[in-house]
Order: C-alpha cells, then sequence, then structure tokens
C-alpha cells in the first residue's frame, strides 16, 4: 500500500456553546461535563462489520493509533512478542497526529525485532478501512477514545483500548452499548492489574460467602512528584504545527485553540483533556477492586474532594479522595496523590472477614466475633510476570479463541461512572447519584 502521511482534517469538528447545565440527548440528569466546553452526546453506533479474526496458520495483522508513550510501549511489547515467536503477530500500521512520534514508532518495533515496516498514517479513519487489519490498540489521548473505539468496532475491527475507556461518562455508556451491539467482537481496556490472580481469588471467596457480606473496601494510588506531576514529558522544539504535527486533528471537537506544546504533551494535567489522578492512575487500583467486588453490583453514589496543595500550576488536582457508595449496601475509599507516596492498604472488608490484597497474595482474616467459625487462609498466588504484558497477550489469544478476557466494557464502564461522577463533585462540589435501572446520572 502507498504510505500515507498527509494533512488530515479534525474529523467531526464542532462548534460549542458554553458550558450548560444538561447535554441534550446525552441521557445523564444533571450531567456537567468536567471540561470548559459542552460536547455534543456520543451516539451508541449499531451493528457494524463482523470481525474477521486470523485464519489457522495467519498472521495477525495489528494497527496502533496513537504513539506516545503508551503506544510505542505498546509497539514494542507486540514485536517483540512476535520476535519471540510467542505470537504470530505483525504491526502494519502505525497512526498518529504527530509525524516524529509515527516514525519513533517505527524505529521502535524495527528494533525490537520486526522485519517489515509499519505503514504511516495521520488519519486514523484511513487505518479503518483497511480489509487486511484484524484489530487495533488505541493509545490516543482520552478525549479520543471514545470516537475511535466505537468507529473501529463498527468497522469489523477487535478492539484494546487504553485507560480509561473513555473520558467522560456518556461516552462511556456509548462506548458499552456499541460493543453490545457487536456481540462478536473481542474488546479490551488496557487496565493494569486485571490480569493478577488475587483479584479473581478474591471474588470467589467474596461470591462463596467466605467473608459474609461485603461491606467496606478501600485503595489507592498514591505517588510523589515534586517536579510536577507528568511535566517529565520533555517537549520538542521540532514539532511544528501545520507542518510535521496536525494540531487541530489533535485536539479534534476541542478546538480551535492556540498551539500550546504543553497542552499537547501533558494533557493529563488539563481538564479539559483528562481527570487526571482519576482517569490516569486510580482506574489501575479500582477496576480490579471493582472486578473482585463484582457481586455489590454499580456505583449508585459518589462524592470526592480534590485540592491543588503543591502543584499549583497542574489545572487538575494532586490530592483526591473519593467516596463511593455501590447499589447492594457497599462503600468504596478511594485516595489518590501525587505529592506524597503513603497510600492506603488494598482491603475489602466483610461482616465475618477480611481480605487483604497488599501482597501478590489473597489473604483471608476473619473478623473478631467469627473467630471460632471461620478459619484464616491464605491463598498462595502466582507471579505472572509483567500483568500488562500479561493483559495484552490474553487479548491477542482471545482475537483467535474469541473467548473475552476479564478486563471488559462493562467493568470499564462502572469505573467511569466513580470516575466521571467523582470529578464532577470536586469541581462543583455537589454529591452526585447514578441509577443503573435508567443508566442516568443526577447531582443530588
Amino acid at each position: 500500500m502507498p504510505k500515507k502521511n498527509t494533512p488530515s482534517t479534525s474529523p467531526n469538528r464542532r462548534h460549542f456553546l458554553k458550558q450548560t447545565a444538561l447535554v441534550a440527548g446525552a441521557g445523564l440528569l444533571g450531567f456537567t461535563p468536567a471540561c470548559t466546553t459542552t460536547r455534543n452526546a456520543p451516539r451508541a453506533l449499531g451493528q457494524g462489520a463482523p470481525p474477521s479474526p486470523p485464519q489457522d496458520q495467519e498472521t495477525l495483522r495489528l494497527a496502533v493509533l496513537g504513539t506516545g508513550g503508551m503506544g510505542r510501549g505498546h509497539c514494542q511489547a507486540i514485536a517483540t512478542f512476535a520476535n519471540r515467536g510467542e505470537q504470530d503477530v505483525e504491526i502494519v500500521a502505525v497512526c498518529d497526529v504527530n509525524d516524529l512520534h509515527a516514525a519513533a514508532a517505527v524505529n521502535t518495533i524495527r528494533e525490537a525485532g520486526q522485519q517489515s515496516t509499519p505503514e504511516t498514517y495521520r488519519d486514523y479513519r484511513e487505518v479503518l478501512k483497511r480489509d487486511d487489519i484484524h484489530a487495533v490498540i488505541i493509545a490516543s489521548p482520552e478525549h479520543w477514545h471514545a470516537k475511535m473505539a466505537m468507529d473501529a468496532v463498527h468497522a469489523g475491527k477487535d478492539v484494546y483500548c487504553e485507560k480509561p475507556m473513555t473520558l467522560h461518562l456518556d461516552e462511556a455508556l456509548a462506548v458499552q452499548k456499541t460493543v453490545h451491539n457487536n456481540p462478536g467482537v473481542i474488546f479490551v481496556v488496557g487496565t493494569q492489574k486485571m490480569m493478577l490472580p488475587k483479584y479473581l481469588e478474591a471474588k470467589k471467596l467474596i461470591e462463596a460467602g467466605a467473608i459474609g457480606k461485603p461491606t467496606f473496601s478501600q485503595t489507592s494510588y498514591c505517588r510523589n512528584s515534586p517536579d510536577g506531576e507528568w511535566n517529565y514529558y520533555g517537549i520538542d522544539e521540532n514539532w511544528k504545527p501545520g507542518v510535521n504535527l496536525d494540531w487541530d486533528a489533535w485536539l479534534g471537537e476541542y478546538g480551535p485553540r492556540e498551539w500550546d506544546p504543553k497542552v499537547y504533551i501533558r494533557w493529563r494535567r488539563y481538564r479539559d483533556f483528562s481527570t487526571g489522578i482519576l482517569g490516569d492512575l486510580l482506574v489501575h487500583e479500582m477496576t480490579p477492586l471493582i472486578l473482585a467486588l463484582d457481586s455489590v453490583g454499580w456505583p449508585t453514589h459518589v462524592v470526592a474532594t480534590g485540592g491543588h496543595y503543591i502543584d499549583k500550576e497542574m489545572e487538575n488536582h494532586d490530592q483526591v479522595n473519593l467516596t463511593i457508595q455501590f447499589e447492594h449496601d457497599h462503600t468504596m475509599i478511594v485516595a489518590g496523590s501525587t505529592c506524597n507516596e503513603v497510600g492506603l492498604e488494598n482491603l475489602i472488608r466483610g461482616h465475618e472477614g477480611n481480605i487483604y490484597l497488599n501482597s501478590r497474595h489473597c489473604e483471608l482474616r476473619p473478623t473478631r466475633p467469627f473467630v471460632d467459625l471461620i478459619d484464616p487462609q491464605k491463598i498462595e498466588c502466582p507471579d505472572i510476570g509483567n500483568d500488562q504484558d500479561q493483559l495484552r497477550l490474553a487479548w491477542l489469544k482471545a482475537i483467535r479463541s474469541r473467548v473475552q478476557p476479564d478486563s471488559t466494557v462493562d467493568f470499564a464502564t462502572k469505573v467511569m461512572v466513580a470516575v466521571d461522577l467523582a470529578s464532577r463533585s470536586m469541581w462543583d462540589g455537589h454529591a452526585y447519584s447514578f441509577d443503573p435501572n435508567t443508566m442516568t446520572a443526577s447531582r443530588v
């Protein structure tokens, strides 16, 4: 195929009104997005072309959409799997609005041992038109996840979508519905820790009634970034909007605006493009815990606080604290920080016993009134190595077997309820509720 590397116009560019209290047609009562512009609510896509998985003895052909830091990490991992003979897979296309990032991704793939050179694109829609591509990895900034994911499903591709699955809850609901409308697709959300055996062991214990009713859980993601979180993404003076970088395409529906290299490369620090600690860090801890606590249902009430305690320059918060109630009488507390690395113990409390998850293993200890009725136990869990690699491998294997791995659209949507409502709560000071029967959110 000829090389595609010409400027593209920004897909679905829209003009926006000032922020309002309700996004028309979103189905979310009292929906006030965390960003400073109001978006048109995304529509779930109906049934598209069914995926065409590779045939026996056929090489799995992938594309990577978004080749910044995480995208290049995926490129290196996938090419390494192939070079080691672990998977018969080839990256045949990479796409980025930044030509330098795309070129760097190609170099990464070649250095990892792939002999062929992927085609480079600026416009992901051109990638999705290719019938020879089986699946795509989406590693773009958060504000592009939903559209790319739904377009890929509709184009008949299996999808690995980086976390958070979307930037906003209405987008998550649209992606979830799109995936449900296309039950043949293998759709995985790239959340770390979802492959760790201890969470599945905890799920078994909880659903067997080993701790009685699960009442209270806690987790956190805390680290200390003296120079400002995400400032370690360096600015390249060789980036030239209009020459080798399509800034308008990167902005999408959040443009137009003046070129700002800090926003471009450190977008997690900015309210329009990311929920910061919530979506980038806490989802890694919350999602596997929600997997273990699947029986408690959906988040139904969220209140959160956020502060700018050390990093005054960052628009998003550097300290966050969440309280999340679930539909079947369970409360989860979550802490996140980029100004202190000491977090909370990973712990699930039940009426009769507690499950400790801070180590690689899953440990059950009875609560004091039940020590004579419940025996303590420690379930030794194997060291699976790099859990992110294990999730990548699980997705690649699933494309052939058509058996969906655990990191599903439904768990990601549950997490997005918590993330989105927490973000709203932090910015406007109100609590929020979610009704899983109507799939609507409202301010309390």
